[in-house]
């Protein structure tokens, strides 16, 4: 499933992310187009609380897919905030 949040600032990339994320049939995918920076952090937060990993990648100038997946096993939250806070810098910085 894609959900397009580009042209939305927060709360709303991670809030739209929140609730497609509760309809998503068991084993399925997100990807969140955004072109909000901060995004790049809140969206696998969000993810992340619900067991997802996330993977991000440049879709553009300006402009990133987030790739949110089941995890296999419970996510360490403190491990997973650390991971995605740092993501979130490298990217910011490109």
């Amino acid at each position: 499933m894609e959900l397009d949040v580009r042209g939305e600032m927060c709360p709303y990339p991670a809030m739209k992310a929140r609730e497609a994320l509760a309809k998503l049939p068991r084993g399925e995918t997100l990807e969140v187009l955004t072109d909000h920076a901060p995004a790049l952090s809140t969206v696998p937060w969000e993810g992340a609380k619900l067991n997802f990993r996330s993977t991000i990648e440049p879709a553009g100038r300006g402009t990133w897919r987030i790739r949110l997946e089941p995890a296999t096993e419970p996510l360490d939250q403190k491990k997973a905030l650390a991971e995605i806070a740092q993501r979130a810098a490298e990217l910011a910085r490109q």
